[in-house]
């Protein structure tokens, strides 16, 4: 489920009747001062993050004077929620509550309908305070029923007038999740005031992820549900998802650095859901940290494989690539290899890696890894679905412990010189080129036309595709596989470009 920061789940709140503090969320301290000064009078700062207990760990924070607020944002603002850093502070007026409330809109996937979870008393705690909840029924299309709403409010003590703003409010929370199709809605607290008015304080919205592309108003970068706001690395990663649908590609940073007494940081990839998950229990159990969690299953392509293990490899100081997923995948496992030796190669990789490729066709995957280690700096083992995660991952740290636990530093591609020059003759497919040396190609000729299962054949003395562009463009994965056949054999000239829109140009600026 996509996330929304509070100040941009209130702003849905205030289009749909809510009254909500005055304020506004700011990316630096300079501009939190003005704000405050904006508001006057009292004002509450923060931070804006995708997590609960924000006061426990410094993240709200009170101030008389606009002055008193700059030491606050300051902190804020340098503050990391988990492994990422806060981004923005929300500055609002500070209302003066004279009673709480606890309001929340979730869907009941038994029930298949939505209900709403009411309490007289918000805050800290509420979790605590389950009993004390009332739980009001809605119909997917009218909202709560007004029998529960009367009921819960009527428990209330409340005056009429304020009771009839309650009952509205609960309406109107259902109205404010409907139109953006969420998952869940909670507003802790809904804050009566002293003058009377209810308010929304706080607010926290998810949004279906099938849904999103439904509302770009929303401005969702991500259709997942991340715990922090897409890294750069992550919106990269999603790009080449949304552009390639054979298969499935999913990326996630978890961590940026290695906590005191853990063997190091890993990239870890995975191959389908559950045996994802037991890979990342063995390799934590065996002290290390992961960076990320990948997975590409599905019968993914070699080139979507490739760019998963580029984007993977675009983290610093991992001390190796752990590589193992399910053991019993039906997918084809030599695209995989043949994805990750392309990437291995184009990185000159320097740090260990062990890849369990179990499923269809693994002692093919095993032999490509194999062959590619031979080229490499570092070992690369690969491993079949008889090889357990535990042993695979014991295996895994012998080979760092080796290395003396080298740190990876992120590096472009090294691509043969020939590429973009008159020598060169270049051959679109889908998102890159194939590029061939004109003046090896009759060195190389009868190599790439076996290799590439005679894709690429020879017209007039020069490389020509056997098929239509069209077909031509779809068939990146075969070509890939002819690159890295041609590596393995010692033979230079072939090259397929794949584009990984924005990597570069991020590894550029973090070296």
């Amino acid at each position: 489920m996509a996330r929304l920061h509070e100040y941009q789940g209130k702003k849905i709140l205030a289009v749909n009747g809510f009254k909500i503090p005055r304020g506004r969320a700011v990316s630096s301290a300079n501009k939190a001062v003005a704000a405050a000064k904006e508001l006057g009078g009292e004002v509450v700062i923060k931070i804006q993050a995708w997590t609960t207990g924000r006061a426990g760990i410094g993240g709200v924070a009170f101030a008389k004077k606009p002055e008193d607020l700059q030491a606050h944002a300051e902190r804020m603002l340098a503050m990391k929620v988990g492994q990422f850093p806060v981004e923005a502070v929300l500055v609002e007026e500070n209302i003066d509550i004279d009673r709480e409330f606890f309001l929340s809109l979730a869907i009941d996937d038994a029930a298949r309908a939505p209900v709403i979870i009411f309490a007289t008393g918000g805050g800290t705690g509420i979790e605590d305070r389950a009993a004390s909840t009332r739980r009001i029924p809605c119909d997917v299309n009218s909202g709560p029923l007004n029998s529960a709403v009367d009921d819960a409010v009527g428990s209330c003590g409340l005056s009429p007038a304020h009771a009839n703003q309650l009952a509205e409010s609960i309406r109107k929370l259902f109205a404010a999740a409907r139109s953006v199709e969420a998952r869940s809605l909670e507003i802790n607290p809904l804050a009566l005031t002293k003058s009377g008015e209810f308010v929304a304080a706080d607010c926290r919205i998810t949004i279906d992820d099938y849904a999103v592309g439904r509302h770009p108003e929303l401005g969702i970068e991500i259709a997942r549900e991340f715990d922090h706001p897409p890294t750069s690395l992550e919106r990269i990663a999603y790009a080449v998802e949304q552009n390639d649908h054979r298969g499935t590609f999913y990326f996630a940073q978890l961590a940026t650095a290695a906590p005191k007494g853990s063997e190091g940081l890993v990239g870890f990839h995975g191959a389908g859901g559950g045996g994802s998950m037991m890979s990342m229990d063995a390799i934590v159990n065996a002290g290390f940290t992961i960076a990320n969690f990948t997975d590409t299953s599905g019968n993914p392509s070699a080139s979507k494989v490739y760019r998963a293990a580029r984007i993977i490899l675009a983290q610093p100081d991992l001390v190796g690539y752990f590589g193992s997923g399910s053991g019993v995948a039906s997918q084809e496992q030599y695209w995989s290899a043949y994805g990750l030796a392309k990437a291995f190669w184009e990185l000159d990789l320097d740090i260990p890696a062990v890849i369990r490729l179990g499923g269809n066709t693994e002692d093919r995957a095993v032999d490509i890894l194999h062959r590619m280690s031979k080229l490499l700096r570092a070992p690369v083992e690969g491993y079949r679905k008889s090889d357990t995660p535990a042993f695979i991952a014991a295996r895994f740290a012998e080979l760092v412990a080796t290395a003396a636990a080298k740190k990876w530093k992120p590096r472009a591609p090294r691509v043969p010189k020939f590429i973009n020059h008159d020598v060169a003759i270049a051959l679109a497919v889908k998102n890159g080129h194939v590029w061939i040396d004109r003046e090896r190609w009759p060195q190389i000729r009868s190599a790439v036309q076996e290799h590439s299962g005679g894709l690429i054949v020879d017209l007039a003395g020069a490389p020509t595709p056997s098929v239509t562009a069209e077909e031509f463009a779809t068939k990146d994965s075969e070509l890939l596989a002819c690159e890295v056949e041609c590596h393995l054999a010692g033979i230079q000239g072939f090259y397929l470009e794949l584009d990984i829109p924005g990597l570069d140009e991020l590894i550029g600026g973090a070296r």
